[in-house]
């Protein structure tokens, strides 16, 4: 028992010495990153770029989104500047998806599939996940592919997510005043719910891509594209294999 807990208590003192850690190593990426570090590439320049670009532009529409529907907050909404930065954001935000879409279809295509695509030794990983975020041993873990199932969940909620809220939206802007007030009442209410569950992952999706300790090598990868072997081996078993047998 003592033990247990004592495991637990360095687990969690080890993730504020892994912010500290993970700062320097973000400051030393941004400014002094060597293009030639060894390491294997794990995203690509483009889809570095569409991740922070929609990254950015889903946090401008949650922030306008939150101010509209939190009550008391209606004045910051002065003449509408809220609604329309919104709105404009979302537009903006499908025409990335298309742009990117149609400019890199085969990762496009791949992203959708990997999402959907599900064998058994995921539903291992999940079952062993809990224990492993606490802490627990790593070794008991399925060897992953490109992703591992938290990260095929959290694609998942983003796409069911994104496709009801731009349903629900454009009802709501292109059609408002034509249907029923009762069909509207159930439009908004279904884009708050989209919105509410899609912050709560991406609450979760933040907190593990950043300064989990397990993690280290999460956000830097969506900065520099790269990761290290030994990361790649440890978090990605079956898509390093693939990814040696190539290079080889």
């Amino acid at each position: 028992m003592a033990q247990s807990e004592n495991k637990e208590r360095g687990f969690w003192e080890s993730i504020f010495g892994t912010i500290g850690d993970i700062i320097a190593s973000l400051l030393h990426d941004f400014l002094f990153d060597d293009p030639k570090r060894k390491g294997i590439i794990r995203f690509s320049l483009p889809a570095r770029t569409f991740h922070w670009t929609t990254a950015l532009l889903v946090i401008l529409m949650g922030l306008t989104g939150l101010i509209l529907f939190v009550p008391g907050w209606g004045t910051i909404a002065v003449a509408g500047w809220t609604r329309i930065i919104h709105r404009i954001s979302a537009y903006i935000f499908a025409t990335v998806l298309i742009v990117y879409g149609v400019s890199f279809p085969k990762a496009s295509w791949a992203y959708f599939k990997e999402s959907f695509t599900w064998v058994r030794s995921d539903f291992a990983w999940v079952k062993a996940a809990v224990d492993y975020y606490l802490g627990g041993d790593e070794s008991k873990m399925p060897p992953q592919g490109h992703i591992n199932p938290g990260q095929k969940i959290w694609q998942l909620i983003t796409i069911v997510c994104g496709v009801i809220l731009f349903i629900t939206g454009g009802i709501m802007v292109f059609l408002k005043g034509t249907i029923p007030p009762g069909v509207f009442q159930w439009m908004l209410f279904t884009h708050a719910l989209m919105f509410i569950i899609g912050t709560m992952m991406l609450i979760v999706h933040a907190i593990l891509g950043t300064i989990h300790p397990r993690m280290t090598e999460s956000l830097r990868s969506m900065i520099t594209g790269k990761i290290s072997e030994e990361y790649a081996q440890s978090h990605y078993g079956r898509w390093y294999e693939e990814v040696a047998k190539k290079q080889g």
